[in-house]
């Protein structure tokens, strides 16, 4: 005879999503302004709870929960953390979170506010991982995603799919920059992207304007190898 299994309290399970990208000229966030309970009329980052009726798997549960907040889906996602405790959600005694992150060109990503939501805004992440009116635990999302995009970048694990497909040296360096928001050495930059073999030169191509021409490269087939579109 089998027996019974013993059934445990289950978290309260939601999905958020840290995107982020570079406007004029600084890292930021897209945040949502929630028009329910809990903390309607504030900002958080766009999510929902999971749907196990719904999602097959979590990167499905996160592409669905783009589809419904954001009208479009996000290329590049990938698990930052997983977040849980007592006191995180008061719709529930203990909340989990799993946080994915995404980095694009906010040029080429147009979202449009959908379910809970009244607006969307880019805000510089500086300002919003400072900000004591985000909902819940955000503000402290926000921190570790930015602080995990930046490790990255210092590692010159360089974003595939946020860079356009041929750059120049020099605006490889500053789209880094941006991202870090601190100037990087010129020549020591060179030499680990060249050490680390990470960008390959674009044959035949050059960048041409008011200064020398400058050759242009791309990423390496290498770089990023997790980073691939959702299929």
């Amino acid at each position: 005879m089998v027996d019974e299994l013993k059934q445990y309290p289950m978290p309260f399970t939601r999905l958020e999503l840290a995107i982020l990208s570079i406007v004029e000229g600084r890292l930021a966030v897209l945040l949502g302004k929630r028009t329910g309970r809990p903390y309607a009329g504030q900002w958080a980052l766009p999510g929902a709870v999971l749907r196990i009726d719904l999602d097959r798997d979590l990167e499905g549960a996160a592409q669905r929960i783009a589809e419904e907040r954001l009208n479009t889906g996000l290329p590049f996602l990938r698990q930052l953390c997983a977040v849980g405790g007592k006191g995180r959600d008061p719709r529930a005694p203990w909340a989990l979170s799993l946080v994915y992150r995404a980095l694009l060109p906010s040029d080429a990503f147009a979202p449009r506010p959908g379910k809970r939501l009244d607006e969307l805004v880019w805000r510089p992440v500086e300002e919003a991982m400072a900000d004591r009116t985000m909902a819940f635990d955000h503000a402290a999302l926000i921190r570790q995603a930015v602080e995990s995009t930046r490790t990255e970048i210092r590692r010159l694990d360089l974003p595939q799919g946020f860079l356009p497909e041929s750059f120049t040296l020099g605006e490889l360096q500053a789209t880094c920059e941006q991202i870090l928001g601190e100037r990087l050495d010129k020549s020591s930059f060179r030499r680990k992207i060249d050490q680390q073999h990470l960008v390959e030169e674009v044959p035949g191509e050059m960048r041409t304007g008011a200064f020398r021409p400058a050759a242009l490269y791309r990423l390496a087939a290498h770089s990023w190898p997790d980073q691939r579109p959702r299929e």
